[in-house]
């Protein structure tokens, strides 16, 4: 029987905390020893967040979490305990309603989740046991069973790679569901395990295997080339064996995608703000009426009138409680303040106004196939909000799209194709022909071009199958690196694939040199480099490596570095990507020493990423430069006008970039982030290397730059958005050593203000350049900008997973759906396939989501004001006595039925301006910066305004009521006419004002606010048509009818209307008056009370 054991994973001698065992097949290692069957989490995905046992209680106590909602709970419940004037249904069916709508959109959308979970759970899949394939459902996978998985089928686990089809034991995988990277990697079997090829050979096996216990990070594993991800697609190999490692919710798929947090947004800060103010309202009207009741009630005949005689158990009555009940009596008659219904119709605002984005043709890429996506609809306002823009470089503001343009070979210049076998080059000084010994060098160079790589080769046959015609398609994660291994093959080195671990290379004689790859150090941001390991033919081990310059300089040898140099600086400032290529001659016994310390290095359980950073350092040492590569990324198309106008709408752009300074300034001259005119401020490692002490010059820099802002800017210029296009602008370029200096300086040294100094004089530049930052660096860089007086909304924009860190600290996270993969768009808010659909993102969408919503809420509030005022006002007119001024039919469906349909459609389709006018002019968008529609200042004009409308409503019914009859038959109206008629004027006033704010003007809002209104009539006429059964009271009976039978009241609504919207009136007409003398009346925007004005030359 064949037995072994896989501890070899766990090579080392170091203590082992925290791992797990998994015997592979479920068999101990040795006969001799008991197998206790160790219990791991089964293999179900579960995403959803309710059962249907745990639905009903858990989604109730998230809603009622809910300030509003609680709130409107406790009414219910005081109505239902205390003898109030109003019934229980005024609150109760509001709220039902409330919770019953959002109850089931999050029903539906788990329900979603629930059939997404079972697809991937009831996936059928097979199993070895017994040295049989036994078909079962994914969920029923557990740990140590061995798994066979066929091609184009994705991993339902993550497993141990036993082994392939494939005689070397490896498989290529796609990774493209977990970090969106559509490039095949190569993963290879246990090297003890390759040759177990079929169901009874590798039942046969005995091991063991001792791993960590599970991690979220996809990148930090377990022998990572031996380790199947689950959700991984099989590519291009026919059947795969595996052992289950990690299952169910521990696999790291399903770690990775947890515990994402929940942004708000500054629209939502403001709606809690205004219901705090709007229930002191409510407190103090029912304070003051309470108040009022006991001093009315103290004359006896006030209190205790003859026809309404006090009963004992009323007489009896403890007096503080009694007060206690009439406060709580006139909450419940004023609850209706407080606009419960706003919630629900904010969440279908938003929920609805999404599809708006991801319907936008203008963001559809045809290159892509693909159009903006919508991950979160909960910020659709913030867009219109952002202050601070922060952007990646590589493939954001440029194509990612590589063009190998040129390379330098012991400070030759080549640039073009070389004409046959001989090395023509160019140098600064006249044309020379190398000699011999530059011929090996430059051969030497290709090779190291040609091997130091991870691309991968997909034969594609062009004609028939017919050998001599298939093409070579290269493949990989990094584009840089395609770029590279092209450009060899133009210099005639061409990489032909990998076979039985041996690379192999065609050369400029067209003869095949085959070199066994040792080991790949691959790259990694830390390092900025990577390296292979090779063996040739003739049996010399060989290192190549490639990296950034500032990471390829210090590992050479310091003679070698200065014509290299030059030439990468000077590309650098053309705006080329450049990397460096050295190489090194490993010697038998050195090679023995370094491949124990690797192998040592990557099966080791603890610390495993920090001990094989110590290795690789090690190794790549004491290296010899051979030259440098140049590689051209084009700019994105419109990005530098995308930047301009990001500018002109008063928004700062910061570039935040892991490239180096030199090649990030020519792109940010190129995209316009920086002017001919812009005067640039440095605090890079250049500038603060003059002195000994680092800290000391860059305490001096910082000191000079502050001091020469705060001359240009004074305290006095409030708005620096205008001051920018009247003073010289600046910019500001610093790198990530600097950076952290900034951050990270010494507690004890006398400019441990670093960190305030830096965010002045970044808050006084209109473009900041942050280069050479790693991911970390960069979410710090939001992290503190979001920190600043006055919160200022941030938004981030990347297409890489080193972008995710900051777009997840952002306030708003746009993910560039690009060629470094998804995980970008999936970690962000929005996603769009281009920079330069930013501009519209913003400008258009962003402004009108904006303008939609705050009017929504403070309409909201606004028509709950002038609906509960009348109400307070009627108390002083009967004793306050808590009679209701409505009937509770009215009560229940002001909010659900006559007003909510008008505010919802035009929050969804108003277009205040046109979105042309929008794009093209973009300071309007300054005119909603600050969250100027929700400031004090609006708030106040809707509350006085509602004010004033709330008391035209009353005491105009009032005025009318003084007439002894308003019939001709001389009867006399009653209390349930007097509130219908307020009521009447209250829902045509508050339609009709939404009706004069609109601008846009479609058939939806027509069939909304005249159907509410024609919804209205003949709700009344069929309530008080019917004499209805379950009501004790026919009080409405004929009401409506009756009061429209008199001419008297038909004016007097009118009349009412019409005063109560004659200011609004002649706002608009001495709105528009100006609007027509103005000088450039294109730029005015049109009647909003509650823009902000700003003096920047067009308002």
């Amino acid at each position: 029987m064949f037995r072994r054991s896989l501890n070899r994973f766990c090579a080392g001698e170091e203590k082992r905390v925290g791992t797990r065992t998994v015997f592979v097949g479920h068999h101990p290692v040795s006969e001799t020893e008991t197998y206790v069957a160790q219990k791991f989490c089964d293999n179900r995905i579960v995403s959803s967040k309710y059962t249907l046992w745990n639905f009903l209680p858990k989604n109730l106590f998230e809603q009622f979490r809910r300030i509003a909602n609680f709130y409107f709970l406790i009414i219910f419940l005081v109505q239902v305990t205390v003898d109030t004037p109003t019934s229980p249904v005024t609150s109760g069916l509001p709220l039902f309603f409330v919770i019953t709508v959002t109850a089931i959109k999050q029903g539906y959308e788990d329900w979603l989740r629930h059939r997404a979970d079972n697809e991937v759970n009831k996936r059928t899949v097979y199993i070895i046991e017994n040295a049989k394939r036994v078909r079962k459902e994914s969920e029923k996978i557990k740990v140590g069973d061995v798994v066979e998985v066929q091609a184009d089928e994705t991993f339902p686990c993550d497993l141990i790679l036993l082994s392939s089809c494939t005689s070397d034991g490896t498989c290529y995988v796609t990774t493209a569901s977990l970090d969106g990277e559509s490039n095949c990697k190569t993963h290879y079997a246990v090297r003890d395990t390759i040759a177990l090829c079929t169901a009874e050979s590798i039942d046969t096996l005995r091991a063991a295997i001792e791993c960590e216990q599970p991690q979220p990070d996809l990148y930090k594993s377990l022998g990572p080339e031996n380790l199947l991800l689950k959700g991984a697609t099989l590519k291009n190999t026919k059947k795969i064996y595996g052992v289950a490692v990690y299952t169910g919710m521990e696999t790291k798929m399903a770690l990775n995608y947890q515990g994402k947090s929940q942004k708000r947004s500054a629209v939502e800060k403001s709606i809690n703000a205004f219901l705090i103010v709007y229930l002191f309202i409510l407190l103090t009207k029912a304070a003051v009426c309470t108040t009022l009741k006991y001093i009315w009630q103290s004359i006896p005949y006030n209190d205790e009138p003859w026809y309404n005689q006090k009963t004992q158990k009323e007489r009896e009555t403890f007096k503080v409680l009694k007060m206690f009940t009439d406060f709580l009596s006139f909450m419940v008659l004023f609850n209706f303040i407080i606009p419960v219904s706003m919630y629900v119709t904010v969440e279908m605002q938003k929920f609805l106004g999404s599809f708006f984005i991801s319907w936008d043709k203008d963001f559809y890429d045809e290159e892509i196939n693909e159009g903006a996506l919508v991950n979160t609809s909960d910020l659709n306002e913030e867009l219109g909000q952002v202050d601070y823009v922060f952007t990646d470089k590589t493939g954001t503001l440029t194509e990612n799209s590589m063009e190998f343009v040129e390379c330098c070979i012991d400070g030759h210049k080549y640039k073009g194709v070389t004409q046959e076998a001989d090395g023509l080059s160019q140098t600064d000084g006249p044309l020379t022909y190398f000699d011999k010994a530059d011929k090996n060098r430059e051969e030497l160079f290709l090779r190291a071009l040609s091997l130091c790589h991870t691309v991968e080769i997909k034969t594609n046959d062009a004609v028939d199958g017919a050998p001599e015609s298939s093409e070579l398609a290269y493949m990989s994660s990094s584009p840089d690196e395609i770029a590279l291994v092209k450009g060899a093959k133009k210099y005639g080195f061409t990489f032909v694939g990998i076979h039985n671990g041996h690379m192999r290379v065609e050369n400029q004689r067209k003869e095949i040199e085959e070199y066994e790859l040792l080991h790949t150090l691959n790259f990694d941001p830390v390092r900025r480099r990577m390296s292979v390991i090779v063996k040739t033919q003739a049996g010399d081990i060989l290192l190549f490596c490639k990296g950034a310059d500032s990471a390829v300089f210090p590992r050479v040898q310091n003679h070698e570095i200065e014509l290299t140099k030059a030439h990468v600086e000077r590309n650098a400032v053309d705006g080329y990507r450049t990397l460096c290529v050295a190489f090194k001659e490993i010697a038998p016994d050195d090679y023995e020493r370094i491949d124990r310390q690797l192998i040592e290095a990557k099966m080791a359980l603890q610390d495993r990423e920090e001990k094989m950073e110590k290795v690789f350092d090690d190794i790549e040492t004491n290296m010899n430069l051979i030259g440098a590569t140049a590689v051209e990324d084009k700019l994105q198309d419109q990005a530098a006008e995308t930047i301009e106008a990001l500018h002109a709408a008063g928004l700062k752009v910061w570039v935040l970039t892991g490239d180096k300074m030199e090649t990030a300034k020519s792109t940010c001259y190129a995209c316009r982030l920086f002017q001919t005119n812009t005067e640039l401020l440095e605090l890079t490692t250049k500038t603060i290397e003059e002195c000994e002490r680092k800290e000391d010059r860059l305490h001096e820099l910082l000191i000079e730059y502050c001091k020469k802002l705060r001359h240009e800017f004074p305290k006095g210029s409030r708005n620096l958005k205008k001051a920018w296009t009247e003073h010289q602008e600046y910019g500001l370029i610093i790198d990530g050593s600097t950076l952290s200096l900034i951050l990270n300086s010494s507690q004890d040294s006398s400019s441990n203000n670093y960190k305030s100094v830096f965010l002045q004089i970044c808050m006084k530049c209109t473009a900041v350049l942050c280069c050479r930052m790693a991911p970390l660096q960069k979410a710090q860089i939001v992290r503190m900008v979001k920190n600043l007086k006055g919160s200022p909304i941030t938004l981030s924009i990347g297409d890489g997973a080193n972008d995710v860190s900051m777009i997840l600290e952002s306030h708003v996270g746009i993910g560039i759906k690009g060629k470094e993969g998804r995980q970008a768009a999936r970690n962000s808010d929005y996603s769009v396939p281009k920079f330069k659909h930013l501009k519209k993102l913003l400008l258009a969408h962003g402004h009108l989501y904006y303008v939609r919503i705050a009017h929504l809420v403070q309409y909201f509030f606004y028509k709950n004001l002038c609906f509960i005022l009348p109400q307070f006002l009627y108390q002083f007119f009967c004793g306050f006595s808590q009679q209701p001024l409505y009937d509770a039919a009215y009560l229940t469906m002001y909010n659900i039925c006559f007003t909510s349909l008008p505010i919802l459609a035009y929050s969804l389709l108003e277009q205040h301006i046109n979105i042309d006018a929008l794009t093209s002019d973009p300071r309007l968008y300054m005119k909603i910066s600050g969250n100027a529609m929700l400031q004090l200042g609006p708030f106040l004009y809707w509350t006085f305004l509602a004010a004033f409308e709330g008391t035209v409503f009353f005491f105009g019914t009032y005025f009318i009521f003084q007439t002894s009859s308003l019939e001709e038959n001389a009867k006399v109206y009653g209390n349930w006419t007097f509130g219908t008629i307020v009521f009447t004027v209250l829902v045509f006033t508050v339609t009709l004002k939404l009706a004069l704010d609109t601008r846009f003007w479609t058939w939806i809002n027509h069939f909304v606010i005249w159907g509410s209104l024609a919804f209205y009539v003949f709700f009344s006429f069929f309530w008080g048509g019917i004499v209805w059964p379950f009501l004790k009271q026919q009080r409405m009976y004929f009401v409506f009818a009756q009061m429209l039978s008199s001419v008297s009241t038909w004016l007097a609504i009118i009349l009412l209307i019409f005063i109560s919207l004659f200011p609004e009136i002649l706002l608009i007409v001495l709105k528009n008056v100006r609007r027509r003398s103005a000088r450039n009346p294109n730029l005015e925007l049109p009647m909003l009370l509650s823009y902000k004005h700003i003096d920047s030359g067009f308002s």
